[in-house]
């Protein structure tokens, strides 16, 4: 049973009898169940926002447990600065390592909301902090996540021409602005030139049935997923800094770009060669991850070279022009007599208007 670290004096409790009872809880109590997973007599535990204030449940130097925690984030709630300062419990300093971050949603795509100003929140804290470009996201979110950056604001803003003329799946213009109350035209027609913002424009969104929201969502991601995918291969996506885990590198090129006349300080462009060990999605997993033989997962074989492959859906990108590019991704087996390690190779797709 895990323990719990919350603000309440009283809880219902299952006796051994199998009966709930209410326990009483005295101030102490939350201290001392704290320190029973700091010591490793409990290996789960669970706090909310009173729990998480002045606290700290990272691997420390200093504690028995100091293995690495893996915090997984349920609920996060409206305000990003309070889910963020329970991040900040387990990850801290004077650590044995740190703690692996999971946000967890339900298949509800309004949720992604509050996913996105998380990922907003920590960047900006990192810019702040540090003064430096190294985000205090880490490269814990995709760049899809977050919903209020450039490629997001430019995706809304194309997003709402395409339902004005109507190339939409999911909604219709008039039903759309009919449910979320937004005045998207002018008195003598077009679109308004000051659009909702993509704070008001999600907010909106959770209000509609679960159903309409993840279709509007799914188009909508669309064309943030072909914006940063035109950005990663122009070579334009700007991650941050980026700590790259590699097993061995050769230096190719070292070049001085600019010396400082006051310090004598060099800016210098470095080419590396890397290489990276090559970590296998066992045969298993990928049961348990697609339904293999539906629609989702279809098995394929090259009839020329006799390679096999697993076709699973990607998300699909869609274009200014409103047409969609249905994507699969294909996983094949590193060793075609057994086929029980897979990779992910590529990712294609197909046009449709």
């Amino acid at each position: 049973m895990p323990w719990r670290v919350t603000g309440r004096t009283r809880r219902l409790v299952l006796g051994r009898d199998g009966q709930q009872r209410l326990e009483r809880r005295s101030a102490s109590a939350n201290v001392a169940e704290a320190q029973c997973f700091m010591d490793g007599a409990k290996r789960i535990l669970v706090f909310s926002d009173a729990g998480g204030t002045g606290r700290s449940y990272h691997a420390d130097l200093d504690a028995q447990n100091q293995q690495r925690r893996v915090h997984f984030l349920l609920e996060p709630g409206w305000r990003a600065d309070n889910a963020i300062q329970g991040l900040g419990r387990t990850n801290r300093t004077n650590q044995a390592s740190a703690p692996l971050f999971r946000p967890v949603t339900t298949a509800v795509k309004g949720e992604r909301r509050f996913i996105s100003t998380i990922a907003r929140r920590l960047d900006a804290l990192g810019a702040l902090t540090r003064g430096q470009r190294q985000t205090g996201g880490q490269n814990l979110f995709d760049p899809a996540d977050n919903l209020e950056s450039d490629y997001a604001k430019d995706a809304l803003s194309r997003w709402f021409h395409l339902l004005y003329d109507g190339k939409l799946e999911a909604v219709a213009f008039g039903d759309f602005v009919e449910r979320t109350g937004l005045k998207l035209e002018n008195p003598d027609g077009g679109l308004r030139d000051n659009l909702p913002s993509i704070q008001r424009w999600l907010n909106r969104i959770l209000a509609l049935p679960i159903a309409l929201q993840n279709g509007i969502f799914e188009e909508y991601l669309g064309l943030v997923e072909a914006r940063i995918e035109a950005a990663r291969e122009a070579g334009t996506l700007d991650l941050g800094l980026e700590t790259v885990r590699i097993d061995s590198f050769a230096v190719l090129s070292d070049e001085v770009l600019r010396t400082d006349p006051v310090s004598g300080a060099e800016t210098r462009l470095v080419s590396l060669e890397v290489k990276r060990r090559l970590r296998p999605l066992c045969f298993k997993r990928l049961v348990r991850m697609h339904e293999i033989g539906s629609l989702q997962a279809i098995p394929l074989r090259n009839a020329r070279s006799g390679k096999v492959a697993l076709s699973v859906p990607a998300r699909r990108l869609i274009v200014d022009d409103g047409a969609v590019i249905e994507r699969r991704r294909l996983l094949r087996p590193l060793s075609p007599p057994t086929g029980r390690s897979t990779r992910s190779v590529k990712v294609c797709g197909k046009r449709s208007p």
